[in-house]
């Protein structure tokens, strides 16, 4: 089949791109910067150049549809925020003769934005840190934990959360993201910082049923708090509240979450609709890519439970890693203290899968670690090169968010798989 990935610049995106290909699908992207993941791969054989989504999300849809029938896609493949602006344009796609595994979008209102998965997780239960909603500096005044974390309603990775360690801090980080609009979509989240496992957790359902499973945690961190090295783990109890979740919204398609464990209790710190980074669960035996366009085709083998983990599982994303090392540093010895251990397979290389580049077979893959490994080397501060604006290229803005919340979306067929 042919499928078109909704970006090409994310972690996620890459992941899928290497699995659909070794799955015999051709593969190819929707980007609005050429100079992407996606280019440094023969897994995606065509990038199509599109407008940017973040802040005009129904322009971007205008021109994927073009796109779509121009190359003659059969498939489109949500790797990003994407999903929001596919779900809320659904009949328009199934017109088009196209098919893809989205939310109906009244679900995903209630779990996209921070403060609606907030209101979400507390009405069904669902185990979360002690939160507050504030409106302004002073309503944090009373808050005496830390740290903490300060979140806007819309954002995605680093462009929306802030660690704080004192008042102060809380207060200015509150005082940045009024600024930039959060009061106008609910105010700003304060939530208290768990000390335990971060653990990352992606499920997929068919309308509210869960038909795939999968977590890991975060072994070792990159850049910009992405997870460099991860485990896969058991998490029963984790797993049974995404399946209550899951029905409870009549979800369809993937949905993803962030959790910290303590004492074999799991707190939600975020709710991703989509999939994210499914090399880990590949390598432990949970094909969750096969599982979500099984359902977005309808294939009877979706309705099956996934199979039993695989704990101990280990994979890693070298480039991350690297990245990270200059970040959080800024000096030539830690990058070369991360390069190392990866040559001698040591550390948290050892018994580790490469899951976001991986080279046999594709030598294009190993332009990025090696010009990255060169640049931090020289100047620590060239990972910015790597990493900034890549978020900005698939990240829906928060006037992105309200634009499709206005619009009321289009009436339809509730979900794509019909």
């Amino acid at each position: 089949m042919r499928i078109l990935l909704t970006e090409g610049a994310g972690l996620t995106s890459r992941q899928v791109a290497t699995r659909l290909d070794h799955l015999g699908h051709d593969v190819s992207a929707a980007v609005s910067d050429p100079l992407c993941l996606a280019r440094f791969t023969r897994h995606v054989r065509a990038l199509h150049r599109v407008p940017d989504f973040g802040s005009a999300p129904l322009v971007w849809f205008d021109r994927v549809l073009d796109v779509a029938a121009r190359s003659h896609i059969d498939v489109i493949f949500p790797t990003q925020e994407q999903v929001t602006v596919l779900s809320h344009q659904l009949p328009r796609l199934l017109r088009a003769g196209l098919v893809t595994a989205v939310p109906p979008f009244a679900s995903l209102e209630q779990v996209q934005d921070k403060l609606s998965a907030l209101r979400t997780l507390a009405r069904l239960e669902v185990p979360q840190p002690r939160t507050v909603v504030v409106q302004d500096p002073s309503d944090a005044a009373g808050w005496n934990s830390f740290p903490a974390y300060v979140k806007a309603p819309v954002g995605t990775g680093s462009t929306g959360v802030r660690r704080v360690t004192d008042a102060e801090g809380l207060a200015e980080a509150v005082r940045h993201f009024i600024a930039a609009g959060a009061r106008t979509d609910g105010g700003v989240l304060v939530q208290e910082a768990l000390t335990g496992t971060f653990v990352m957790a992606q499920c997929i359902f068919d309308t509210g049923s869960l038909v795939a499973f999968h977590a890991n945690q975060r072994v070792q961190e990159g850049a910009d708090g992405s997870a460099a090295a991860k485990v896969s783990v058991d998490a029963p109890g984790l797993r049974a509240e995404l399946a209550r979740l899951g029905q409870a919204l009549d979800w369809h398609g993937a949905l993803s979450v962030d959790a910290i464990v303590v004492d074999a209790q799991a707190y939600v710190i975020d709710v991703n609709p989509r999939l994210v980074e499914p090399g880990n669960a590949l390598a432990a035996g949970t094909d969750m890519v096969s599982a979500l366009l099984a359902v977005a085709m309808r294939t009877p083998a979706a309705a099956t439970a996934s199979p039993p983990p695989r704990e101990g599982v280990r994979t890693h994303q070298f480039l991350m890693a690297l990245l990270g090392a200059a970040q959080r540093t800024g000096r030539r010895r830690s990058v070369l203290a991360e390069i190392v251990p990866r040559l001698r397979r040591r550390g948290v290389y050892a018994r580790s899968t490469e899951e976001l580049l991986p080279w046999r077979g594709d030598w294009r893959t190993v332009v990025l670690p090696v010009a990255a490994a060169l640049a931090t080397l020289v100047r620590p501060s060239m990972w910015r090169a790597f990493t900034e604006g890549a978020v900005s290229r698939y990240a829906l803005t928060a006037p992105g968010w309200r634009q499709l919340r206005d619009v009321a979306p289009l009436p339809g067929p509730a979900t794509a798989s019909v």
